[in-house]
């Protein structure tokens, strides 16, 4: 197939004069339908539109490649104006656009024309080529320098053929992998034949991998340069210096990226903290891609922080149970020996860490390096809640009126757990991103002389302020009343005695938000029943009483509950590895130990990635597990400690019994619902 297959002469304008942008689209798609090729022209354009909102396909050096793959377009063809005096195209160079080509593509699995399409983008790069096109005199002779360079121009994969020992690499991807992917690479491989330096490159277009890099390949290389909007397996190039950047720069800065690449001023990557280049493109895609890619800089932090402080608490456990404090450690079990309350306590303040780090990358990933203070700070006060001060400075306001006292009665409400946990975290990032990129706009039109305060005295101190006011007088107060709420409901379900409802209540409240407010009110609940049971029994009551066993049973409830999740999810991890990625993979061991020690936390990692879907499936498997264990009226008289103090547990095998079943009712719900991972 040529492309001029594809380029019906109808479809072509040499005399362009749009208006702006949009009636620059309206024009090519008009173009596009005259040639017959669309069933559907309202949904063909807003396929155009849709596309062009996520990112524009103005490429720079004049050149614009709108494109839409839509079931609105009966067979593939193209479209081109040329626009002698230019057009604002909202490119990437920020000039003019002089020449545009709108691609349809059907939405099919016959790609036979995307080959055809690669080769026209990387025409496109040439210079000559442009300005014949430009100087077309009719739409004839416009199609006829078109086959005529194409003729001559090799193929797409002769272009890129296999180059052994290879000084450069490199890696060219886009989202619809239609154009920029081969124009990068043209770019890139025009740069380096620049330079004097030979480079192979991959390209990852809509037709799949082409020109794959090998391990030998890798081995030898000095540099490579990942250009791409979509995820390319980053595993690979562990060890070796990597260039990670958009595939736009392939195009408009190909020069400078080898320039870096041959000065091998590139960092080393370090595999298992990516599994793709979306950080490095974070700034391109679609508004639900952007969200994913801030939501995963703020999860990939976070890892270390929940897995090395999850397992050093873990140890405190396993050295109180070893020094014989399993059954009589009670509320200090893991602290019972020096040795071991030093893990817990080095363990506990890492954990502690988990959320402040969530939320202050997520604010890095949306606003740059000052939006990192401001989410750490959002994320501290959502995991420290606004009681900090309430029985401490603020017990008494009557000597304080007005102003002051509302402060004192709102902002440090000492009625309730006001702690929000990972999804106050979660909310406090986002918050905190969108506060600093809103003051880097109100402060765009300051003087320049003030440039230097900007980073380090407005952008701080005016994020944290608001940030803090917004976190305190709205989101954490909400979660108060919430708390409130779900504790008088909890209490009287269990007056009732209705312990199956309330068993399965509480495990399933302990994997809703992992730490969050919910969890939080099921775990304090729990822990207030074993305070109600020592009262019954210093009245007098035996442990035998039916009041002192439904408060045991609570307790059980919501440990194995909160003992589900990590669980379930780290078995998923290894009997459908194809609904997670390699980095989720390697996790999983380390969640079989917290899931066993009780620290639900592990979980998060998992259901801040896909909350849609990981949070269903722990819910219901912790429900489950919570209903088994108090229907087999299992008991416990430890606040925490999971398998370490299953020698306090009564009916110990149904209990790890109600565990297993919930943990497999977690495990093949995400097998079944979760969607698979590309790696």
């Amino acid at each position: 197939m040529r492309i001029t297959d594809l380029l019906d002469i109808k479809s072509v304008n040499i005399n362009g004069n749009p208006k702006d942008k949009k009636d620059t689209l309206n024009q090519m798609v008009d173009l596009m339908c005259a040639s017959g090729k669309i069933a559907d022209k309202e949904a063909y354009r807003k396929g155009v539109y849709a596309r062009e909102e996520e990112s524009t396909t103005g490429i720079g050096e004049g050149i614009a490649i709108p494109h839409a793959k839509s079931d609105a377009v009966k067979k593939p063809g193209l479209a081109a104006m040329v626009i002698k005096n230019g057009v604002d195209y909202e490119a990437l160079d920020d000039q003019p656009v002089n020449l545009v080509f709108l691609i349809a593509a059907p939405n099919t699995e016959d790609n036979v024309h995307l080959d055809v399409l690669s080769k026209l983008s990387m025409m496109l790069m040439d210079d000559d080529f442009r300005a014949n096109l430009l100087n077309a005199k009719s739409a004839k002779e416009f199609l006829n320098i078109i086959d005529k360079a194409d003729e001559e121009t090799k193929s797409v994969d002769d272009k890129l053929d296999d180059v052994k020992g290879a000084e450069i690499l490199a890696v060219t991807s886009c989202p619809t992998g239609i154009a920029h992917t081969y124009m990068a690479a043209e770019g890139l491989e025009k740069a380096a034949t620049k330079a004097g330096v030979s480079i192979k490159i991959e390209t990852r277009g809509s037709s799949g991998a082409k020109n794959v890099l090998t391990k030998e390949d890798i081995a030898s290389a000095k540099c490579i340069i990942v250009a791409a909007d979509a995820k390319v397996p980053m595993e690979r190039f562990s060890g070796k210096k990597v260039i990670q950047t958009k595939v736009a720069d392939g195009i408009n800065k190909a020069d400078e990226l080898i320039d870096l690449a041959i000065a091998g001023k590139a960092e080393v990557y370090s595999g298992g903290d990516k599994s793709d280049s979306e950080d490095s493109a974070k700034d391109s895609g679609s508004v639900g891609h952007k969200v994913y890619t801030w939501l995963m800089s703020g999860v990939s932090h976070m890892l270390p922080f929940v897995i090395g402080g999850g397992i050093m608490t873990a140890l405190a456990f396993l050295i109180d149970t070893l020094m014989g404090y399993g059954a009589s450690g009670g509320g200090n079990f893991g602290s019972m020996t020096p040795i071991s309350a030093l893990f817990k306590y080095v363990g506990g303040l890492a954990m502690g860490l988990m959320v402040p780090v969530l939320a202050g990358y997520i604010a890095y990933a949306i606003a740059d390096r000052p939006g990192l203070a401001v989410g750490f700070t959002g994320g501290i006060i959502a995991s420290s809640g606004n009681a900090l001060l309430a029985n401490q400075v603020f017990a008494d306001t009557k000597g304080l009126g007005g102003f002051q006292k509302f402060i004192a009665n709102y902002a440090f409400a000492g009625e309730g757990s006001t702690v929000s946990g990972f999804l106050g975290g979660i909310v406090a990032g986002f918050l905190a991103g969108a506060i600093v990129l809103l003051l880097q706009k109100v402060c765009s039109h300051l003087p320049e002389v003030m440039d230097g305060i900007k980073p380090t005295l407005i952008y701080p101190l005016v994020g944290i302020f608001l940030e803090g006011m917004i976190m305190i007088f709205a989101l954490n107060p909400l979660i108060g009343l919430l708390n409130i709420k779900i504790g008088d409901a909890l209490t009287a379900i269990s007056d009732n005695g209705m312990l199956w409802l309330l068993g399965l209540i509480l495990g399933a409240m302990m994997a809703i938000d992992m730490g969050g407010p919910i969890n939080k009110a099921a775990y304090v609940f729990g822990t207030g029943m074993l305070t109600t049971a020592a009262g019954y029994l210093e009245k007098g009551m035996t442990t035998a009483d039916p009041k002192v066993q439904a408060c045991y049973v609570a307790m059980a409830a919501v440990m194995v509950g909160g003992m589900v999740p990590p669980l379930g999810i780290a078995l998923a991890c290894y009997i459908f590895p194809k609904k997670f990625t390699d980095t989720e993979r390697k996790s999983a061991f380390s969640n079989i130990i917290m899931g066993a020690s009780f620290i639900t936390e592990g979980a998060i990692p998992y259901a801040a990635a896909d909350p849609l879907h990981v949070i269903p499936c722990t819910l219901v498997g912790a429900g489950v597990a919570g209903l088994l264990s108090a229907l087999f009226e299992c008991t416990l008289m430890a606040p925490h400690g999971g398998v370490f103090v299953f020698a306090t547990v009564g009916n110990p095998w149904l209990y790890i019994v109600s565990w297993l079943v919930g943990s497999a009712v977690t495990c093949i719900m995400l097998g079944l619902i979760k969607p698979a991972q590309k790696n």
